[in-house]
């Protein structure tokens, strides 16, 4: 699973899954991080607000793994949402993984109530340009979001990283995206309190292929072409969310865990017209 990649539309590759890095820190954090990479992963997801870029760097360091071999993206909290600090955000960033080049950088979330988006969208466009930034795109953004940036800059983001889950779906928004051209992330993929491994389409299509409700739930996502970063500390589990290569859900079996969205499927009031994130 990690050889397998999806094409942006800035002709840059990324895995189809990612590793999600958020709570990791401290020595604990970068074992789990480097065993992360031991098993496979290609993409590490950190963010200023993690406040875990030092063991991100860290744990590709100590992987030994080329640097061309794997991707790190990282977000712009919303506090530096204005030009001049997304832009000194981004070079922050980068000093703190230890990198030359950030793969991936996105806004973490719009904060419309502000405004300062489109400024912050405006910088990443142009340490993009500078070099300084491969791939740019945003997080949490709905489509008014995404539109209001195209259409203030001409640059469609090469990513959205949104809550989805079968609990949500994001039936609307992903088709947004693939008008746009945009790549679907998936934070949050396997959901949490409660996660869906119980429930009776979930269960029945893991007994029908002998795998595991979250291996289940994880194949889901990459049949709906959504990039997936689930978050697992221990080896087993990580080495288990990367083998999805060998079964296929049937069409029913994703329209019937589709169908577990719901209105209120949200983890928490995460709605990216109201939520602020500083």
């Amino acid at each position: 699973m990690a050889l397998s990649t999806y094409t942006l539309n800035d002709g840059t590759t990324l895995p189809k899954v990612g590793f999600g890095t958020h709570p990791l820190k401290g020595d604990d954090g970068i074992a789990a991080i480097v065993s992360a990479l031991e098993n496979g992963y290609r993409l590490l997801d950190s963010a200023v607000n993690y406040e875990n870029e030092e063991e991100t760097g860290e744990a590709l360091r100590r992987s030994g793994l080329p640097r061309g071999d794997v991707r790190i993206q990282t977000k712009i909290p919303g506090r530096f949402h204005a030009h001049d600090l997304a832009a000194q955000s981004l070079r922050d960033s980068a000093q703190r993984l230890g990198v030359d080049q950030i793969d991936v950088a996105l806004i973490h979330w719009p904060n419309p109530s502000r405004g300062l988006y489109p400024e912050a969208w405006q910088a990443l466009v142009e340490v993009q340009a500078a070099g300084l930034v491969r791939t740019i795109g945003v997080s949490n953004f709905t489509p008014e979001h995404l539109r209001r940036i195209i259409d203030d800059t001409g640059v469609t983001p090469a990513v959205n990283q949104v809550e989805m889950h079968p609990y949500f779906p994001q039936t609307e928004l992903r088709a947004v995206h693939a008008e746009l051209g945009i790549q679907t992330e998936a934070w949050s993929p396997l959901g949490k309190n409660p996660t869906p491994f119980e429930e009776e389409p979930v269960v029945a299509a893991a007994q029908a292929h002998g795998v595991t409700p979250a291996q289940v739930v994880l194949r889901w996502h990459l049949q709906l072409d959504s990039l997936p970063l689930p978050k697992a500390a221990g080896a087993e589990r990580q080495r288990e969310n990367l083998d999805l290569d060998g079964f296929a859900l049937t069409d029913d079996e994703m329209s019937a865990i589709t169908d577990l969205g719901r209105a209120d499927g949200r983890r928490f009031s995460g709605d990216p017209d109201t939520h602020e994130e500083m």
